[in-house]
């Protein structure tokens, strides 16, 4: 044995051939954590001590390589000063740059996921082989910073600038196929020959049959690009990494930049310039926001898996209600691979239904995602019905029927009699009470919600909602099947609009308010997209459908009248009463028409204008500020008090709950990270600026004796 660590071993496989294996003891992965880090430079330090040391092969003893660097230690890495945070990174490049620097050629296994610094320790070896199963990239962007163990420096030196620049500034993951296309890997083989076919290579160099001095001093010198190539490269690059990138993501636009500065310059130069701009990135309020998104993300997973556990295997699933969402949840099931049995009580509905399904997987056989054979048994394991034959097999199933809580009632009471006693029953409902729903059963238990967003297959997320008597094994059960489906499930205590629908009404009253008070719903659009909204609260109205969000607001309404009735028309009631129902039925607050490929165009409208200026009724001067501030404090206000009264788990559960059922943008983090970045105390007095609008702008009494104690909800 060369060296003995906890997080990795050397030791000699053969004469002169040491592997060194990443094996970090008590994880399931490998990641670059402060240990791995410190026992890397040790290892290589006694690998360089070895005088009869002629190769190493890097390996990794768990499923994936390395997954790339600890994010839970980030949080206070990030928290020192500038001068300390160089000083880790300078000593953390040091050890990589050691390792590169060993006398001997060095060949890395890629076995599985190589991201971030696991990719950035492929970097520093001289040859990579890749395994067919694996993936690598360098995805530090997602996280608002850029690499910081050397791949801005190595990665372009290795497959040019302009393919570096994509890789680093989009944070994609690097299938095999491409990496080697690319020359980010030199060889991919079937994961059974990987090890045998690295140390073949391996061998080959200790031969002398390839020249890994050359490869080195290649990585380590300035890219080889005259000033002329290397400024039309980048000029060109930067332009369309900016482009993608957007105005509120600086860390793809300054990795770029990095590569920029760093092409001429030597490995030692170069990666100073790293250094520099990981720094200023890091410091950005989005790498903050990025990060306790991820982590949050990690916290939600975790806490889904935990109610999971007890949950069993969903071998079969149902779903009452053949439109648009029933067909879109039954092929995600079909999909995922959990079968599913859809009925409706009319044939043009399982048709609508199967449509539906068959479009989604359509599209993904057009774009080489899926086989035509695979298609067709996904479309096979989804079983329409117009009769209840058969339901006495599914584990789970799933309600979609009209959002009108009679009709529920009765379909939720007729299907219980038609199930086992052991079959759980979960509503898709997106805002009536579970518990009043419950009433109509006589195993109230066996009961829940199951609220899925529209488009069912491109938004991740799934409310579950337990009722007053919902037990924890259909909740497990039901959050299991969500896992299945490839969703990510929070679990929500029973209150009107349980907690995604809750928070956005308010913001839709925020909405009416400011037309009432003379705002161009176009320019508040406009400026909330600016936000970083995904679309306007106009646009989105008309997305949802004006019907849907106006039943949706008097159920609000009746739950909370307090802060959700409102003494006044406002344009949203009087769209909906002038059967103005958005993309539906082609206008609402803009009009519709087919483009080219048959997809609804937004037009401005002359009658919805008209509309909106009848609305009004003051002549507010309204700054860009004050759009937003009025738009975003009642969503704010109203999530912090699904926190105060236990409807969600935790502040996690919350702001992760928005970034994935409404696109709130990722780059500030949810609904209380925005709070926590502005400070408790800043956000008591920006509502305070506009108490005047009543009660959905007055800061909880918890909000304020968080300012007054200086108290954050993220830690």
């Amino acid at each position: 044995m060369i060296y003995q660590g906890k997080a990795l071993t050397a030791k000699y496989l053969e004469d002169g051939i040491a592997e060194l294996c990443f094996d970090l003891e008590g994880d399931s992965v490998n990641k670059f954590n402060r240990l791995t880090l410190q026992e890397l430079g040790e290892a290589t330090a006694a690998l360089a001590a070895e005088a009869g040391l002629k190769g190493v092969l890097v390996t990794s003893g768990k499923s994936v390589f390395i997954v790339g660097a600890d994010i839970t230690e980030f949080t206070e890495l990030f928290k020192l000063p500038d001068a300390d945070l160089r000083s880790w990174a300078v000593q953390a490049n040091d050890v990589f740059n050691g390792f590169e620097d060993l006398p001997v050629p060095t060949v890395v296994a890629i076995n599985g996921v190589a991201l971030g610094g696991g990719f950035e320790m492929c970097l520093a070896c001289d040859f990579r082989v890749m395994s067919s199963a694996a993936i690598v990239g360098l995805p530090e962007v997602k996280l608002g910073i850029n690499p910081g163990f050397g791949g801005t420096v190595r990665l372009p030196r290795l497959i040019g600038c302009d393919n570096a620049m994509m890789w680093v500034a989009t944070g994609n993951h690097q299938k095999p196929d491409a990496a080697l296309k690319d020359g980010g890997v030199d060889a991919v083989v079937a994961p059974e020959q990987l090890k045998d076919a690295a140390l073949d290579l391996l061998k080959g160099t200790i031969a002398g049959d390839f020249d890994y001095k050359a490869r080195r001093t290649e990585k380590t010198s300035p890219v080889k690009l005259n000033d002329i190539e290397r400024m039309m490269s980048f000029t060109t690059g930067k332009a369309m990494v900016a482009q993608q990138a957007g105005r509120h993501m600086p860390a793809p636009l300054t990795a770029a930049k990095s590569m920029e500065r760093n092409a001429g310059l030597s490995r030692a130069e170069a990666i100073e310039v790293e250094i520099d701009h990981f720094i200023k990135l890091v410091r950005t309020p989005q790498s903050a926001a990025l990060v306790g998104l991820f982590l949050s993300e990690q916290a939600v997973s975790k806490a889904a898996r935990g109610f999971a556990k007890t949950g069993g295997d969903v071998k079969q699933a149902a779903v009452l209600g053949a439109g648009i969402m029933g067909g879109g949840i039954a092929y995600q099931s079909a999909y995922k691979g959990t079968p599913i049995l859809m009925k409706d009580i009319a044939e043009a509905g399982i048709e609508l239904g199967m449509k539906e399904a068959g479009k989604l997987l359509a599209k993904r056989v057009s774009r080489g995602r899926m086989t035509a054979d695979k298609m067709s048994a996904v479309l096979n394991s989804i079983r329409p019905s117009l009769t209840y034959d058969g339901f006495d097999k599914p584990d789970v199933i799933v309600e979609a029927v009209v959002e009108n809580a009679k009709v529920k009632r009765a379909v939720l009471a007729e299907t219980e009699k038609h199930i086992r006693n052991d079959a759980v029953l979960a509503s898709n409902t997106s805002t009536i009470s579970i518990t009043h729903l419950a009433e109509a059963l006589e195993r109230p238990e066996n009961f829940c919600g199951m609220h899925f967003f529209n488009p069912v297959h491109a938004m991740p997320l799934v409310e579950v909602i337990r009722g007053a008597k919902t037990s924890d094994s259909t909740v497990a059960k039901v959050v299991k099947y969500a896992l299945q489906m490839g969703k990510t499930p929070i679990v929500v205590n029973d209150c009107p609009g349980f907690y995604v629908n809750r928070v956005l009404f308010p913001y839709f009253a925020g909405f009416d308010m400011l037309i009432r008070d003379g705002a161009d719903f176009r320019k508040v659009d406009k400026v909330m997209e600016g936000f970083g909204m995904p679309m306007g609260p106009a646009y989105l109205m008309d997305v949802v459908g004006i019907d849907t969000g106006y039943h949706a607001a008097e159920v609000m309404a009746e739950g909370f009248p307090d802060r959700m009735r409102h003494d006044f028309t406002g344009i949203s009631q009087m769209m909906f009463e002038a059967k103005r129902y958005g993309q539906k039925n082609g206008i609402g607050f803009y009009r519709y028409e087919e483009d080219k490929k048959g997809k609804p165009k937004k037009c401005e409208d002359d009658t919805a204008l008209a509309m909106a200026a009848k609305a009004k009724q003051a002549s507010v001067e309204l700054s860009d500020e004050d759009i937003q501030a009025r738009m975003m404090i009642p969503m704010c206000i109203e999530t912090v008090r699904c926190i105060d009264e236990g409807i969600l788990r935790d502040p996690a559960d919350a702001d992760m709950g928005l970034v994935m059922g409404i696109g709130f943008p990722v780059f500030r983090g949810g609904a209380l990270r925005y709070i926590d970045q502005m400070g408790v105390k800043a956000f008591c007095e920006m509502a305070d600026r506009y108490a005047d609008l009543g009660a959905l702008y007055q800061p909880t009494e918890s909000l304020r004796k968080m300012a007054a104690n200086g108290e954050t909800f993220f830690k």
